[in-house]
């Protein structure tokens, strides 16, 4: 067996500055700025020409900073992650199907799966009654035209408040946290018209905890299953905007209840978590007129997008969204709001060639069930919770504050008169 060179030592392979940043996706100068900061080190290239560096030392620093290559689309920042992979128009949990687990396993079960590798059948969370005590106090102070954010919000300061262990960031901690959080937030949500509190208590699934926070109408086998299904599908999907701003957050050793603030602030954006309502709108008045061409045409002819259509990781229909139409399938009274859906589709595809995605199935499952228009927005901020919280125990373990993009400054050059 031959001996390999050390690294650091004059036999081990160097880069040139190029070879660096292009491992490192970023620029020269940014190569020179790690030297500066005693983060690389780099010798002369013969001739005095340019530095070299070692291979090694250059690996072990973009393993570090999560950096790589550059995309195709840009130099970006891209992280290492090994919670979900979007591929193929295939989703995958830790390198396994999505779909499949929620045809198979409850919420609890996949979030315990993201966190730790690990299937945990009959996984269950519970609220703490004192947290979800106080969760509830801070929800019920709020205006009564809050949303269901703005409440998701305030109970996860409330929950916060109450944890004096916050700060510790070990995974055990942060994980007994996050089996605390998600039930206290669905429990402070208060329950819908007539579903009783029994409906509404803290026993059970988590979607059957939740259902009753979504509709006054009594949960059955087949709808809850959808909702489990939804809450499972909905957990991760990459590095989207919420989870970013969630990976920022937890860059900066902020607390597991802070990392999910950030989030749900993020979340509420119409082009992200609040997507849903305007497809359970566009759905809800195709069934009560009866027919979704005259809707997709009003849209169209107002230049507004059609709602649920399209999304810029597939190309073709969303699998999440093809999974919960399945399932639908046997949901008797969701027959008229999954046709309807269906002719949406089959309108919009004589004007363009789009695909429904999830919104457009959670607006299917909403109209059927008597939710209402923001129902999509709670399951999507409830489930998307273990997702943020997955990613924060990734970052815990970069290191800190190195989510640090540099401006590019475009105001008037200095100096400048004082005003």
């Amino acid at each position: 067996m031959t001996d390999q060179p050390e690294p650091g030592s004059p036999d081990a392979p160097r880069l040139t500055t190029r070879e660096a940043a292009e491992l490192l996706g970023v620029k020269p100068e940014t190569v020179y700025a790690y030297v500066s900061r005693g983060q690389l080190s780099s010798v002369r290239a013969a001739g005095g020409r340019g530095s070299t560096f070692d291979a090694e030392e250059v690996r072990a620093l973009a393993r570090r900073s999560g950096r790589r290559e550059p995309s195709p689309a840009g130099g970006d920042l891209v992280f290492r992650t090994g919670i979900t992979l979007i591929e193929d128009d295939r989703y995958y949990l830790r390198g396994i199907d999505a779909t499949e687990l929620a045809r198979r396993h409850s919420y609890e079960v996949v979030a315990e799966w993201l966190w730790t590798g690990e299937l945990r059948p009959g996984a269950r969370f519970e609220a703490p009654p004192e947290t979800l005590a106080a969760a509830r106090r801070t929800v019920d102070a709020l205006p009564a035209h809050s949303g269901s954010t703005d409440r998701l919000r305030v109970a996860v300061t409330a929950a916060a408040a109450t944890d004096p262990l916050r700060f510790d960031l070990s995974p055990e901690a942060v994980l007994s946290s996050a089996r605390s959080l998600i039930p206290t937030l669905v429990g402070a949500l208060p329950v819908v018209g007539g579903a009783s509190e029994a409906e509404g208590g803290s026993m059970g699934s988590l979607a059957r905890q939740l259902w009753p926070r979504l509709t006054a109408r009594p949960a059955d086998a087949q709808a809850l299953a959808v909702l489990d299904a939804a809450l499972v599908l909905l957990i991760d999907h990459d590095l989207a905007a919420s989870t970013l701003a969630a990976r920022v957050a937890a860059s900066a050793h902020a607390h597991p209840y802070a990392v999910v603030s950030a989030g749900l602030g993020v979340l509420e954006g119409p082009l992200h978590g609040a997507a849903s309502g305007p497809a359970h709108r566009m759905l809800q008045e195709a069934v009560d007129r009866g027919s979704a061409v005259p809707v997709v045409a009003d849209h169209l002819r107002t230049g507004r997008r059609v709602p649920g259509l399209g999304h810029r990781l597939y190309r073709g229909e969303d699998p999440r969204a093809r999974t919960l139409f399945a399932l639908l399938e046997d949901v008797p009274q969701a027959a008229g709001a999954l046709a309807a859906a269906r002719e949406v589709v089959a309108t919009t595809a004589r004007h363009a060639p789009l695909h429904a995605n999830i919104d457009l199935a959670l607006a299917v499952l909403s109209v059927a069930c008597g939710m209402a228009a923001e129902a999509g927005e709670t399951v999507f901020a409830v489930s998307r919770t273990a997702g943020w919280i997955a990613h924060a125990l990734e970052e815990y373990g970069e290191r800190p504050l190195r989510i640090r993009p540099s401006g590019q400054y475009t105001g008037p050059r200095p100096p400048q008169p004082t005003p």
